[in-house]
């Protein structure tokens, strides 16, 4: 399905997001439970840039991350990936922040990496061979740029989110918007991720699209926290609710209760599916994270937890100090609709 579409999208991958050049190294990694059409047409695309494809095909893991570890071949893998230009994930279960990524991490200063999780043809085509990342990279840093001249913002959709909180400049607002050209750690076109001030979230979030983990699928009735200063005080809803208030507790972990993020959903062909990393950027939806937070996006030391889950908030209204940025999931501030890819 979609074999002339697919090629197209794996060519604008290779060629346009990561700029791949004539003799680099790509590694693509993939599981046994990854669509190989991919795979392969990506892999072509990287021999048409005259660079050098490397894939690798594991026996899917029991778990993600670091969960992922006991069914990795995590010397050899580890190898592999710090001497790598360029590393294209496509493994159903991630090994974002396994141990061989925090090794590649820490030992490869120049690779270039994406997770794509749970590509298929459908997926590439409409999250990467439909965008147009030009036009996407000059809406989503003029966004950006709004955030950072505010200190507060607002949030409310129609199933019921109503929340306020403050924004920590310190805090990094990571805007991925097709560019991987440069060493770094990169994700799909279409999010920009603002991490609150911690401690200054209050109000109700109602998650009424995916939630994942643990469910990985749209909910069957929306499931709301109630959030005290960044704390899930309660959850409300029926069978999901319990589910997934159960999910987190399981942890035992008073981290698993803490707001960590929130994030926009910007690219204009993502449809909600059940794929996490598709539903994140579903245009107008906003997505919290909740549980762990790094360093990175938070120093000087991020927010502990075990975990890590994303709920999705559909047609969002967003308020920057009291100005309104976006409306039912429709951009409406004056400067930012005159180049918004999504009239």
């Amino acid at each position: 399905m979609l074999k002339y579409e697919l090629q197209n999208a794996a060519d604008k991958l290779v060629k346009e997001i990561f700029g791949v050049t004539a003799g680099e190294t790509v590694v693509i990694t993939a599981d046994t439970c990854s669509d190989m059409d991919v795979i392969d047409a990506v892999a072509s695309s990287v021999v048409a840039a005259q660079a050098k494809p490397m894939v690798i095909t594991l026996k899917t893991p029991a778990g993600v991350g670091k969960a992922a570890d006991p069914d990795l071949p995590i010397e050899a893998l580890s190898a592999a990936l710090t001497k790598a230009d360029v590393w294209i994930e496509f493994n159903h279960q991630w090994l974002l922040y396994s141990t061989p990524f925090t090794i590649a991490e820490q030992n490869n200063k120049k690779m270039r990496y994406m997770c794509l999780v749970d590509f298929d043809p459908e997926v590439m085509h409409r999250v990467i061979g439909q965008v147009n990342c030009a036009s996407l990279k000059e809406f989503m840093l003029a966004t950006r740029e709004l955030h950072k001249k505010s200190s507060r913002m607002k949030v409310t959709t129609p199933a019921g989110t109503d929340v306020k909180f403050e924004l920590d400049q310190n805090h990094y607002m990571t805007c991925d918007y097709g560019d991987a050209t440069v060493p770094g750690i990169h994700m799909v076109p279409g999010q920009l991720n603002v991490v609150p001030k911690f401690g200054s979230i209050n109000g109700r979030i109602v998650f009424d699209g995916t939630i994942t983990p643990p469910l990985g699928r749209r909910v069957t009735e929306p499931v709301t926290l109630v959030v005290e200063n960044s704390v899930i005080t309660k959850v409300e809803g029926g069978a999901d609710a319990v589910e997934y208030e159960k999910w987190l507790k399981s942890f035992d972990d008073e981290g698993m209760l803490k707001m960590a993020h929130i994030a926009y959903g910007f690219n204009p062909g993502a449809t909600l599916t059940g794929n996490v990393v598709e539903d994140e950027r579903v245009w107008g939806c906003t997505e919290w994270g909740i549980g762990f937070v790094s360093d990175f996006d938070a120093p000087p030391n991020g927010q502990d937890a075990k975990s890590h889950s994303d709920g999705i908030c559909l047609s969002a209204s967003v308020w920057l100090d009291d100005k309104p940025l976006m409306l039912g999931g429709k951009i409406v501030h004056e400067e930012l609709s005159k180049i918004c890819p999504v009239k």
